[in-house]
């Protein structure tokens, strides 16, 4: 493939083999991805042929066609005729594939990755907090009740309190009764606790300050205030982030 002189052609090292994923164009997904996502590819650059793909990473030229049609689905590059695939900037991402969001939590040096995927728990999840409030039945408050009263008893044992407190604002967002919004606040927020940059290391004193923000949580969606228990969430998720949030890389 002919390439535009405006433009830089890139050169990939393939993974090592120990890691190869079940399906081969997955590898050359994968090593392009983080490529992309960290900069060391930049927007414009035009992969390799597909020729020299294949033989970098030891696949058919079969399985590099389908890797560059899963970077074009992932909004990773286009693929220009009479140029190649062509590396798009990142207003193009889907960083609502668990792949991409992924390797943009993995390389995210300043921290703008999470502040974002913060902002929108906050948007999302505070809204569903005053649903809840509004019209959870009594089973719902019941099991938001039952989970906080976990959380009392996990406070001295930080590592299992984390994952009660993923159980708490679930049961919470699963009572607002919008599936969609909780489905992609899980999405989000699945990738984020991947790193240990988002979970922070909570002490004891820490998951106590976080668990008193709960019971305001708690108290609004069983007194039903729906405004009460919309504030009472976003005060939580932006305080507990501001006690855990780390100083930027470099």
């Amino acid at each position: 493939m002919a390439s535009d002189p405006g433009q830089a052609t890139v050169r990939l090292a393939p993974a090592a083999a120990a890691q190869r994923p079940a399906r081969l164009a997955d590898l050359v997904v994968e090593s392009i991805l983080d490529g992309v996502v960290s900069g060391a590819i930049q927007p414009n650059a035009v992969l390799p042929p597909e020729s020299a793909l294949s033989e970098q990473f030891q696949v058919s030229r079969i399985t590099v066609r389908e890797a560059v049609k899963l970077l074009e689905a992932k909004g990773l590059v286009e693929v220009r005729r009479g140029i190649g695939a062509v590396v798009k900037d990142d207003s193009n991402w889907n960083l609502l594939d668990s792949a991409v969001l992924a390797a943009a939590v993995r390389n995210d040096a300043n921290l703008g990755i999470l502040d974002e995927l913060v902002g929108v728990r906050v948007a999302l999840e505070s809204n569903l907090a005053g649903l809840a409030a509004a019209q959870a039945t009594d089973e719902d408050r019941a099991a938001i009740e039952a989970i906080f009263h976990r959380l009392e008893a996990d406070t001295a044992r930080p590592e299992v309190f984390i994952q009660t407190d993923v159980e708490f604002h679930d049961q919470i967002m699963a009572a607002s009764g919008n599936r969609l919004a909780r489905s992609i606040v899980s999405t989000v927020h699945s990738q984020a606790r991947t790193s240990m940059r988002y979970q922070g290391h909570p002490s004891v004193e820490d998951v106590r300050t976080t668990n008193s923000e709960h019971r305001i949580v708690l108290e609004r969606i069983l007194d039903r205030d729906a405004a009460g228990a919309a504030e009472a969430m976003t005060n939580h998720i932006n305080s507990a982030w501001q006690r855990r949030r780390p100083l930027p890389r470099g």
